[in-house]
């Protein structure tokens, strides 16, 4: 049996592009609901290529088997804030990926969630390493931080974005927990929320360990 980590941030009120307010109390319903409001790219998510107008492929239109499937895990827990991640910061897992992997980065930067260096000082993926990806026909990649690319850099953004996603390369950001990970390979599992023609969605992501 496998053993099952859960990579997603728990959403909370309050949360950046997070509210969860009371719709119905049992004390006076009957019974207890919340309404959500969510932004689309809020917590653990994912990217769909309609984001940055790549293609207009939305998060509805993913295909299944390109969220589920073998995931590399790479270690940069060294990586400092700002820091660009390239091809070399992956070790050995650059030699292990085969085309249609997945990789995963554990930089441990989940922990800054909740704090302005969460989305203002990120680690990245460098253009170097986005069009590695590429290169190597990844299928899916993941990150710690909020973005793959600096958030306060329009430029940099789109670019690095529309790098991956124009190659069809599934992009989940916002994973937490990749310190539970024993393994460096696991099955991932990046499930977002079913929205018609969205630009992106709030995911429940697992890592399965045999």
């Amino acid at each position: 049996m496998s053993r099952i980590i859960d990579l997603t941030l728990t959403l909370s009120d309050g949360d950046r592009g997070v509210s969860i307010l009371p719709a119905r109390r049992l004390e006076t319903d009957g019974w207890n609901a919340t309404t959500l409001s969510l932004y689309s790219h809020c917590g653990t998510h994912l990217d769909a290529p309609v984001h940055f107008g790549v293609t207009g492929e939305t998060i509805d239109r993913l295909p299944l088997e390109r969220l589920v499937g073998p995931a590399w895990v790479a270690d940069v827990t060294n990586a400092g804030a700002h820091q660009l991640i390239e091809p070399q910061h992956l070790g050995d897992v650059a030699d292990k990926l085969d085309s249609d992997d997945g990789l995963i980065i554990r930089t441990g930067w989940s922990r800054h969630y909740g704090r302005a260096a969460y989305r203002d000082e990120l680690p990245r993926i460098g253009e170097r390493l986005a069009r590695w990806c590429v290169d190597h026909k990844l299928r899916i990649l993941g990150v710690e931080p909020p973005s793959v690319a600096d958030v306060n850099n329009l430029d940099e953004l789109a670019r690095i974005h529309r790098i991956m996603l124009g190659a069809g390369i599934i992009i989940v950001e916002g994973l937490t927990n990749l310190d539970k990970i024993s393994t460096d390979k696991v099955t991932l599992v990046a499930l977002p929320l079913k929205i018609a023609g969205g630009d992106g969605a709030p995911a429940r992501v697992l890592a399965l360990e045999d």
